[in-house]
């Protein structure tokens, strides 16, 4: 690349930025991206400190993550001190961190803005608190809608759902390990190992013991949820096959998901999480999937017309599970990709002139500024470490 560039100079009679310079460059910009972000969110603040609160704390607990990772902005930020103590004000006895909807949701992602804080005077017990909560919201034990106890092998196993007796899903249960993982929990704790045989359930490899490969072809790419709804456990959903729901609602076997990137990324990370063994077929084939269906413009796997449902997570789970997995390219089809560049460049591409990012796609609050600025702010955050320079 370095060669080519400057093959291409000379022969333009360019001056054209390279190697180190080049980085320093796209650094400047991304850092430049964010800055412009977290302070257009500043500006868009509530009264009482929230950003978003319809859902409960969950959209402020995201910007403060954000806000809290930026040297210009901090933890003691006027901004965030507000944020956080709105977001104290839902801490409750039992640990849990949410309106009274939205638990899991809410306190997890609570949990990993705290854990930027967590040397104040009470917050350590407060995550330890949430942490409990959320191990209890885990099903392994419980009784399901049926009144039928969720052993190992049933569908809801290791999983997590918005709380309560809602059933399952994988985004619940990847938001749940990133706030257990964010806020310090070690990974040999119960709740990862039973996640693990969630995520494998969720996941279309031979190692999953509840599907065949008529339900998930073998691509290793992952689903949304083993079952469609509290009626239809063990029917499994992917939102890439919405047609699929209605065949299942009406009593025809469901067959040919397909996994879609945000939910192959969000296992992906989880994985992770839990330290899996960087060999284990369940990551390598999670891997290779990304690989081959490599993009930064769209949620691949999408069908047509949904391919931006998500978009602004996808980005955000990407950022954070390339990340964790170490490595500043990645294989994909026309060759490896600095994938971290490549993200970047998206999200600055898609940066508005007042400093916000919005989704075209309203679907899962993606059209809220405030929520689809703070996952772009925290996926550019994740990215930035791994632009690296042109000759590296």
């Amino acid at each position: 690349m370095r060669r080519r560039l400057l093959l291409l100079g000379a022969v333009l009679g360019l001056v054209l930025p390279v190697g180190a310079a080049w980085a320093d460059g796209m650094q400047q910009r991304v850092d430049r991206a964010i800055e412009r972000g977290l302070a257009a969110l500043v500006e868009r603040q509530g009264e009482d400190g929230s950003w978003t609160a319809e859902p409960g704390p969950a959209v402020t607990a995201l910007v403060l993550e954000g806000l809290y990772a930026e040297p210009g902005f901090g933890v003691s930020h006027p901004a965030g001190e507000r944020g956080l103590a709105y977001v104290l004000s839902f801490v409750k006895e039992n640990g849990g961190i949410h309106g009274g909807f939205l638990q899991n949701y809410n306190t997890a992602i609570c949990l990993a803005a705290l854990a930027s804080v967590a040397d104040r005077e009470g917050i350590a017990e407060i995550i330890k608190g949430g942490h409990d909560f959320l191990r209890g919201l885990q099903w392994a034990g419980q009784l399901d809608p049926r009144g039928e106890v969720v052993t190992e092998v049933h569908p809801y196993y290791g999983g997590a759902g918005y709380g309560g007796k809602g059933r399952p899903d994988l985004s619940n249960t990847a938001t749940m390990l990133a706030g257990l993982h964010a806020s310090g929990l070690d990974a040999e704790d119960e709740a990862y190992q039973r996640a693990v045989v969630f995520l494998t359930r969720v996941q279309a490899v031979p190692e999953n013991d509840l599907f065949d490969n008529e339900v998930l072809p073998r691509d290793g790419g992952f689903i949304y949820a083993t079952s469609v709804n509290l009626d239809l456990i063990g029917v499994p959903e992917s939102k890439a096959n919405p047609e699929k729901i209605d065949e299942a609602l009406a009593g025809q076997p469901v067959s040919g998901l397909r996994g879609y990137g945000s939910m192959t990324y969000a296992g992906f990370m989880s994985y992770l999480y839990a330290e899996l063994d960087r060999d284990d077929p369940r990551v390598r084939a999670a891997y290779l999937w990304l690989g081959e269906h490599y993009t930064v413009e769209r949620n691949p796997g999408m069908p047509a017309g949904y391919e931006l449902d998500g978009l602004f997570y996808y980005y955000l789970v990407m950022a954070r599970s390339l990340s964790a997995w170490g490595e500043m390219m990645l294989d994909a089809p026309e060759g490896e990709r600095r994938w971290a560049v490549d993200l970047s460049e998206q999200l600055l591409a898609m940066q508005g002139e007042d400093g916000l990012w919005r989704n075209e796609s309203t679907r899962w609050l993606e059209g809220d500024p405030n929520l689809a600025t703070a996952y772009a702010v925290q996926a550019l955050q994740a990215a930035r470490p791994w632009l690296g320079s042109d000759n590296e």
